[in-house]
């Protein structure tokens, strides 16, 4: 017969589980806008479009949440600084990368980065199999050969160590007694980086470009940004950086339907593997203790 969980193991569970679904949101938000954004690289060049869609972002978060300036502790704007820095160097690298090689492949190797936070953070052999599913799955999707640009894959891979920093802070942050509003001061910081490419960027940019930069800058960034925030607010840096495997999977499907980069068999196989190794997280966490 099986055991009844405990109401603590059903509490972990519950929130596991809604982390998988707003970590969800923020995949789907953040590559659809990834590919709205590549139609702008022609005209406002690639960090001039990550930085415009940066200050929309930034903007509609601070009119949200209206976070303080005041009153924060050092440690809390350290955290808040290195998450806007890592926000904005992720995305920068990414766009670069997929310029050059297709969005699936970019983001699967942007995927490392968080599956070896995973790994690193595991602390039980099982759960630590389940990352390396994780990494195998994303390593199918990315294909068994082909060409690719070098430029493109130092890129990507460079955009991993930020996304495994990322990965880490959203958990920091998420837990912070800042929450969202430190969310918002994050995106902030990243706009303030990205300035030297936006400020130039904008006159160029027409009525339907705006258009496209803001709803971009929405899902892609103010959604996808806020989605992770709560997600590691209710879960760990090991599981968000498990959970992370569904960009490379969003992205895949994207590239296949929207850019014509078809899925290939390994890529298929890729998913299910994602997937599963995803299922598992969320049931191993319902039997931890809320303590644990």
């Amino acid at each position: 017969m099986p055991a009844v969980p405990t109401p603590a193991q059903r509490a972990a569970r519950s929130a596991t589980q809604r982390a998988v679904l707003l970590r969800l949101a923020a995949a789907v938000g953040m590559q659809t806008a990834a590919v709205l954004s590549i139609g702008l690289f022609a005209d406002l060049g690639i960090p001039g479009t990550s930085g415009l869609r940066f200050v929309l972002a930034a903007a509609l978060l601070v009119a949200i949440f209206r976070p303080r300036i005041r009153g924060r502790s050092r440690d809390e704007w350290i955290g808040i600084v290195l998450y806007g820095v890592a926000m904005a160097a992720m995305n920068l690298l990414l766009f670069l990368a997929i310029d050059r090689i297709p969005i699936g492949i970019a983001t699967t190797i942007e995927f490392l980065g968080p599956c070896l936070v995973a790994l690193l953070a595991s602390r039980r052999l099982f759960e630590g199999l389940l990352a390396v599913v994780a990494f195998l799955g994303v390593a199918l999707i990315a294909g068994l050969g082909g060409p690719l640009d070098p430029l493109g894959i130092v890129f990507a891979a460079s955009g991993a160590v930020c996304f495994g920093l990322y990965a880490l802070l959203a958990a920091r942050v998420g837990k912070s007694d800042g929450g969202l509003p430190s969310v918002a001061l994050s995106v902030v910081v990243a706009a303030i980086l990205t300035l030297p490419f936006s400020v130039p960027a904008a006159p160029r940019a027409s009525l339907g470009q705006w258009g496209i930069l803001l709803l971009a800058a929405a899902i892609g960034t103010a959604l996808a940004f806020t989605a992770d925030t709560f997600a590691g607010r209710l879960t760990s840096a090991r599981v968000i950086g498990v959970l992370f495997a569904f960009d490379p999977v969003v992205g895949t499907i994207i590239g296949a339907l929207v850019l014509g980069q078809a899925l290939t068999l390994p890529a298929l196989a890729g998913i299910a593997l994602v997937v599963a190794a995803g299922a598992g997280i969320v049931w191993l966490a319902g039997r931890r203790t809320a303590e644990a």
